[in-house]
């Protein structure tokens, strides 16, 4: 037995590799994911302080005569008589079990709350992120196998305008123009894809200009590698060349904005939220600041924030897949 024992061959280094490259993936979504509660702790506890400094919220939610005996019960009944750290402790306390509370002005839960604005929001952000890929993709291609001619010139005319302009201007001037003087699309609603469109157009301008831009930057450096040029020895054109051999090389950090600009979108929201009026969580955050709603107002911050690390975590891991010189496992 032991003679067996001896001659038994070693395990393939292939496979210690594997298993240690495995092992180090873990660690490193382990690690991803302590920062990713780290950062939502600690954007919690900023929220929960920082609205506390906009006042006091019996204010508004009693009438000008109200007495001093009203307020008090008012306050005792929604807990805000307790000291700013019991406060603080039953807050964390209810996120544990996902609860945030009630909401000072609805008298809802907030999470009811929230799951009635999201699909709004949801749909306003995908319908500007599509747009965005949808133009700024072959608009950066483009530029880059045209660099230096006219459509290159036009490309990049359009980016600077997009990065230069605000988008609440944006909105303002495409109401202007389709609503009010073409009357083809609607200023304001929900619900149609008429009401979409001037709304995702809006927040998709910007965007479309920092892709664009990137992509463009990042295939120009493509294009002088040495796998480009023996591509096009072997007779692939500028455009061919690019889709089939440069585009993925260039995608990293194309991935890492696109990511980033999912949650600019929906960030963003806000302000496009309020100009044509759209019922999503842009337009309940603003409402929850003007009312003092504390509870609302932190899970609005808490959802954008969450929304952000949750995309940067799936950018990370996505790398693996789009360049193998960033794999962690084999």
């Amino acid at each position: 037995m032991s003679a067996l024992t001896l001659d038994k061959p070693p395990a393939p280094a292939n496979t210690a590799t594997r298993r240690t490259g495995r092992a180090e993936l873990l660690l490193g979504v382990v690690k991803r994911l302590a920062t990713a509660l780290f950062v939502l702790l600690c954007t919690a506890t900023v929220a929960f302080f920082l609205v506390r400094l906009s006042g006091d919220p019996v204010k508004i939610l009693l009438p000008p005569d109200a007495t001093a005996e009203q307020e008090r019960v008012l306050r005792h009944s929604l807990g805000l008589d307790q000291s700013l750290f019991a406060q603080y402790l039953d807050y964390l306390g209810g996120l544990l079990h996902l609860d945030f509370g009630d909401s000072l002005v609805y008298g809802q839960p907030v999470s009811e709350i929230l799951a009635d604005r999201l699909p709004a929001t949801v749909e306003l952000a995908a319908a500007a992120l599509a747009l965005t890929l949808v133009v700024a993709i072959p608009a950066g291609i483009v530029a880059a196998v045209r660099r230096g001619r006219g459509t290159d010139n036009t490309v990049m005319t359009g980016v600077l305008l997009g990065q230069s302009t605000p988008p609440f201007w944006v909105g303002i001037l495409l109401i202007l123009v389709f609503a009010v003087w073409l009357r083809l699309l609607p200023a304001s609603g929900y619900g149609t894809l008429a009401n979409l469109v001037l709304p995702a157009v809006t927040l998709a301008v910007y965007s479309v200009a920092v892709v664009a831009r990137l992509l463009r930057s990042s295939l120009i450096d493509v294009l002088s590698s040495d796998h480009i040029r023996s591509a096009r020895a072997k007779g692939f054109g500028p455009l061919k060349a690019v889709l089939r051999h440069g585009l993925r090389n260039a995608s990293l950090p194309v991935v890492t904005v696109v990511g980033l600009e999912v949650g600019n979108l929906l960030g963003g929201a806000i302000l496009t939220e309020r100009v044509f009026s759209w019922p999503g969580v842009g337009q309940l955050t603003v409402e929850a600041i003007s009312n003092r709603d504390f509870p609302l107002v932190q899970a609005t911050v808490l959802f954008f924030a969450a929304t952000f690390v949750v995309v940067n975590l799936l950018v990370d891991l996505s790398y693996s897949f789009l360049d193998p010189r960033v794999r962690t496992s084999r």
